[in-house]
């Protein structure tokens, strides 16, 4: 089991260009089924969940190419089987996303339910009311859900759920909406942009999409799609987390491929903790050196635009070399903590009351052996290793590759003392 050696102490300097956003790449590289001729996807980042997405399109009878770097063209014209094998699919919640384009494409889907998930409960009851409600027959068995979608029709359809909008649901419900007769209009739909990337690849294709970027999706189905070439978005929630790096180690990094407009909360909260940067364009950030400490924050995580769950580890960990009391709240996942006694082995001084988090910063971080849980976790003990004193050994860091590219190789470019190890070594 591969581990991660970080020696803290160093203060990060120089460049970091962003990769593309694997939230974004996955739902579009499904939508690839949608349409039997070639689909071009740039800037695609190289991680374990795309490699484990083109390995389900093989299986359902797409060929997928990698034509340069970080460059796919997939062509579903054979799409064989609606039929998603348990054995793939089960290593990646984000497969479920592959029940809209099965049902426009060939009215039928088999996808094994999703397991249980480190951070939460993440049911897909919104996913079968909004099938549901376009004419889909659904049934459950045996761990499997089956969709016969032969009468499908638009509809009318609220996707709101109990912590808000849903992601995958909306971009379920959409790739099966483009390819179903009539009008269909999805009412809370998530607005995130990587769905408002979704959108952009799929009216590309000829898909007729009204409302882009707001709550309220109109879909008038056509009849087919053509292939396309798409360029995926940047990572927002890689350029986070870089964004915090240089924070924590009050470092002096510029960020490439960072665009400012779907970073707002992030930046908003990052300069109320008084961190001094500059937006040199939409898409260049830099991050100076301070000579102070930070201030805290009290911080909620909400729905896009608000300040995304997928940064609530790594802002724990930059609280917690903060000064004063930072409250973190994560009202999209609350049972969301599983990095928090980790951080705590490090020094870290955190309580946990209920879906909030109360840090009393300050704290330094020793180095110690540690546990990655989850993908946001490993990224959370990195950025605390960076600053702790001696060395930190992070174990389980496999889920690390799930979402960040190059993640090391990166660090070490802005000066971080930090690499990979095959086995666990013990600490000297």
């Amino acid at each position: 089991m591969e581990t991660i050696r970080i020696t803290g102490g160093h203060a990060l300097k120089g460049e970091v260009v962003i990769s593309g956003a694997k939230n974004a790449a996955l739902p579009i590289m499904a939508a690839t089924l949608l349409t039997e001729e070639p689909c071009r996807l740039q800037n695609i980042p190289d991680l374990s969940d795309i490699r484990c997405m083109a390995d389900i399109l093989r299986h359902l009878g797409a060929t997928v190419v990698q034509t340069e770097p970080n460059t796919l063209t997939i062509t579903a014209k054979g799409l064989e089987t609606p039929d998603a094998p348990y054995e793939l699919v089960r290593k990646m919640r984000a497969a479920i996303c592959l029940m809209g384009p099965l049902i426009g494409r060939l009215r039928r889907a088999k996808v094994p339910l999703p397991g249980g998930c480190i951070i939460g409960p993440r049911p897909i009851d919104l996913h079968l009311k909004g099938f549901s409600k376009l004419g889909c027959d659904i049934r459950i068995e045996k761990g499997n859900v089956y969709i016969e979608a032969s009468h499908l029709q638009g509809e009318r359809i609220f996707l709101g759920g109990r912590h808000g909008s849903t992601v995958t649901g909306t971009a379920n419900i959409l790739m099966a909406a483009v390819l179903t007769p009539g009008i269909t209009c999805i009412e809370s739909a998530a607005c995130e942009p990587e769905i408002q990337d979704l959108c952009r690849m799929l009216s590309s294709m000829g898909a007729h999409i009204d409302g882009i970027g707001t709550h309220t999706l109109t879909i008038e189905g056509v009849d087919r799609l053509d292939g396309c070439t798409h360029c995926v978005i940047p990572d927002r929630i890689e350029a986070g987390t870089y964004l915090i790096a240089a924070a924590i180690t009050a470092g002096e990094v510029t960020l490439h491929g960072a665009q400012q407009r779907h970073l707002g909360a992030i930046i908003d909260k990052l300069e109320q903790a008084t961190l001094p940067l500059t937006i040199l364009d939409h898409e260049t950030i830099q991050i100076h050196p301070r000579g102070n400490p930070l201030h805290p924050l009290d911080l909620i995580m909400l729905p896009y635009p608000g300040f995304p769950t997928d940064l609530q580890a790594q802002i724990c960990a930059l609280m917690a070399t903060t000064p004063g009391l930072s409250i973190i709240t994560d009202r999209i996942y609350p049972n969301r903590y599983m990095h928090i006694p980790e951080l705590q082995r490090m020094g870290a001084d955190i309580a946990i009351e209920g879906s909030s988090f109360i840090i009393a910063g300050g704290t330094p971080f020793s180095g110690t052996p540690v546990m990655a849980s989850d993908l946001r976790a490993s990224a959370a003990l990195i950025l605390a290793g960076l600053v702790a004193k001696g060395d930190t050994l992070i174990q389980q860091i496999h889920h690390l590759d799930r979402g960040y590219e190059k993640f090391e190789q990166k660090l070490r470019g802005v000066g971080a003392l930090i690499e990979r190890m095959p086995a666990s070594p013990s600490l000297s």
